[in-house]
């Protein structure tokens, strides 16, 4: 991108914001969105970001880059293999930009060595309300915005720049799919894996598994690797999440680092199917470029905007759907809980898992028991994000019935909910998981006009 290009993109950004009227809320002018809560429409102008969507630059000596805040992890990605680096933790779709993984939450299968995507910045320019760009590090006067930023979702600023570190990875990723008949047998392994990054003896460098009943579950284990050798292609006929399954013991795959890093794009995960992009006979014919998660959002918003599924569903008979489009963390001693109780309670399958571990908070001005207070996840503590994507029928009377239910459960169990989808949480509630006090000293010091919404008022009320 260069700096030039840069200073043009914040340029662009800043005249944008003196475009607003006075008193109007801001927001981004983006038309893709990686979130699946529906928002209100916004009447008034918005935040131009386009000129904020590439690598600024990648030093390879001491393995850091500066990225524009809303650059894709695809650019991103691309601008780093070649130096032989990538991110420390790539979100699984291509889409996702890199203000978004860290103002809202990423997770990948390096987390339970990484944690997550915030914790790899070293400083990061933010547009505030007022309209102000300030650099936010971990040692200057704006340090409480840099902790508290992640999982601000927008309304304590706008990434403009992120300093961010890299690490080195090698072209192909040995990949061994490990099944278990027993949930508790898997969440041992993991634990274990978690511990001391290896498995029979061979060492793990990404770790994930997938769930499709109580007895037929499995943890993925790549090791990079730079032995040459044949390796598998997932982005056309073959099916990477089906490649997983086997009757018994492991199997083994090997897969180019870039083709590992996007393995989950080409099917959204498995969500592909429910636009019959699995079946072989459509998929025969199904253009390559366009299996990929964008394409599918844009599927989504057609359904978003004409209801297509529940028109569908009310001609066949059935009921409209309640969609279950979320990701949430257990600690890993609960999963086997939380996975029975899912099994049992909501009818979605396959679930993802990923493991995740926050870095040591040796960050100077970090909370050694909250270092990221609108996300208090424990440090030294092993987590499992569990994601599931799909949806339920409506219960009537009770709108979000399966969402509240599932928000319940983790609570009990001592887990957290990420904010990119529906939440039905009470304000008190929602304060004491969600910063309480902490947010709001840093939204009375960073946008004391209120020109940014609200968080319980974007993630909840959908404003």
């Amino acid at each position: 991108m260069g700096a030039q290009a840069f200073d043009e993109g914040v340029a662009t950004l800043l005249s944008s914001y003196r475009a607003i009227p006075p008193g109007a809320t801001v927001r981004l002018a983006k038309k893709t969105s990686n979130l699946f809560r529906q928002r209100a429409t916004n009447p008034h102008p918005g935040l131009d970001v386009s000129g904020l969507d590439r690598v600024i630059s990648v030093d390879k000596s001491t393995r850091t880059a500066d990225v524009a805040g809303m650059c894709t992890y695809e650019n991103l990605v691309a601008a780093t293999l070649p130096y032989g680096l990538a991110p420390k933790v790539v979100p699984q779709l291509k889409t996702i930009t890199l203000g978004g993984a860290v103002t809202g939450l990423g997770i990948e299968s390096t987390s339970f060595r990484n944690g997550l995507p915030h914790e790899s910045v070293l400083e990061i320019d933010i547009l505030t309300g007022g309209g102000e760009i300030i650099t936010a590090t971990p040692t200057n006067d704006k340090a409480d915005l840099f902790f508290g930023f992640p999982n601000s979702y927008g309304t304590l600023g706008y990434s403009v720049r992120l300093k961010i570190e890299l690490e080195e990875v090698a072209p192909y990723v040995a990949l061994r799919h490990v099944r278990f008949h027993r949930l508790d047998d898997l969440q041992e392994t993991m634990a274990a894996i978690a511990d001391d990054g290896s498995y029979d003896g061979e060492r793990v460098d990404y770790l994930d598994g997938v769930v499709f009943t109580a007895d037929e579950c499995y943890l993925t284990l790549g090791r990079q690797t730079d032995e040459p050798g044949p390796t598998s292609d997932y982005t056309k006929r073959n099916i990477y999440y089906r490649s997983i399954q086997h009757r018994d013991g492991v199997t083994r795959d090997r897969l180019t680092i870039h083709d590992y890093l996007w393995r989950w794009d080409t099917d959204w995960f498995w969500c592909s199917r429910a636009f019959g992009a699995q079946n072989p006979r459509i998929r025969r014919f199904w253009p390559k470029k366009l299996l990929r998660s964008s394409f599918y959002w844009k599927l989504i918003g057609l359904d978003h905007r004409f209801d297509i599924a529940d028109r569908l569903n009310a001609r066949k008979g059935q009921p409209a759907n309640e969609r279950v489009v979320q990701d949430i963390e257990v600690p890993i001693e609960n999963t086997t809980a939380y996975l029975e109780w899912f099994l049992e309670n909501i009818p979605i399958e396959p679930i993802w898992l990923c493991p995740l571990r926050l870095r040591e908070p040796s960050l100077p001005n970090s909370d050694a028991v909250r270092p990221w207070p609108l996300y208090p996840l424990e440090p030294r503590r092993t987590y499992v994000n569990v994601g599931f994507w799909s949806a339920v029928p409506v219960t009537p009377g009770d709108p979000g019935h399966a969402n509240k239910l599932i928000e319940r459960t983790v609570a009990e169990l001592d887990g957290h909910k990420s904010l990119y989808s529906e939440s039905f949480y009470a304000p008190d509630e929602f304060d004491e998981l969600y910063g309480g006090e902490n947010y709001r000293l840093l939204k009375k010091r960073y946008d004391p006009q209120g020109r940014l919404l609200d968080l319980y008022a974007k993630a909840v009320k959908r404003q």
